[in-house]
């Protein structure tokens, strides 16, 4: 009875500490929600605020299976189109997963203060969107990538007020402290004063996105630059397919006037000068 009412008073997250790196829409999302569960967290930001990072690009919208418009759209659905629109090559058991709780992500972002489209009814607002055939997309105007690291931010900052999470802004991850066999830490350097520090935790976390700079032309941020996945490699992580990535139709060099619908943007482009 004393041992159920110790867990009950002091759950055992309470002694847990968490590194997270990275403070984009997976970094400040996973931060602010761990700390929301009662854990402490460690938070690791390679640009002057989680604001500023590169998750704020995106502009079209998210998809998920709710059916709002009752056009027919479900979770196989969208499981097909998804694995459809990425020609067939991204791995099946991610993609259903991703499709099965594409709704309670939604449903996350709204509680995190996500102001997305509404009909006037007070529904969320659909659209159709990158060819699908059913109304599945989420949006907020054209900044829905802007407002879900602001609603991830708003979170996140709240957590910081609240003394569960300490946020280290302009850190660089230089190497991954194993353990046994596990990661329990890192070794950081502070941009403005270039001191290193390490830094212990029950496990970390890496939400450093992908590694888009592998090409030539990107849209993506210079910062975007996998060095923290890489120290991972180091020691031992699994790694596969870094430059597998979503680019923009504006990054695909124009060679001849008869090309793709997908280099459409960048012909523009081009033909105003700024190509």
């Amino acid at each position: 009875m004393l041992l159920m009412l110790t867990r009950i008073l002091c759950p055992p997250q309470l002694s847990y500490e968490l590194i997270v790196v990275g403070t984009g829409l997976a970094g400040a999302s996973a931060a602010a929600t761990l700390a929301e569960l009662g854990y402490n967290i460690k938070a690791f930001c390679f640009q002057d605020s989680a604001r500023r990072a590169h998750s704020i690009a995106a502009q079209g919208g998210i998809n998920a299976a709710k059916n709002y418009q009752n056009d027919g759209d479900s979770v196989y659905r969208l499981f097909y189109d998804t694995l459809k629109g990425g020609d067939f090559r991204s791995r099946e058991a991610n993609v259903y997963r991703l499709a099965e709780i594409s709704g309670q992500i939604i449903d996350h972002c709204v509680a995190q203060g996500v102001p997305f489209a509404r009909e006037y009814g007070g529904l969320l607002a659909n659209l159709s969107f990158g060819g699908a055939q059913v109304a599945r997309t989420f949006y907020t105007r054209g900044q829905t990538g802007q407002q879900l690291l602001l609603g991830a931010y708003s979170a996140l900052s709240r957590q910081i007020a609240a003394g569960k999470v300490k946020l280290f802004p302009r850190t660089e991850m230089l190497d991954l402290v194993i353990i046994d066999g596990k990661a329990r830490g890192i070794v950081i350097r502070n941009l403005i004063s270039g001191q290193i520090e390490s830094h212990c935790a029950h496990a970390v976390l890496l939400c450093t996105g992908g590694y888009s700079n592998v090409f030539f032309l990107s849209t993506n941020a210079r910062g975007a630059n996998i060095t923290a996945a890489w120290q991972a490699y180091k020691k031992g992580a699994l790694f596969a397919n870094p430059s597998f990535i979503q680019i923009h139709p504006t990054c695909i060099p124009v060679y001849e006037h008869h090309q793709s619908k997908l280099t459409l943007m960048s012909e523009s482009l081009r033909n105003d000068g700024r190509v």
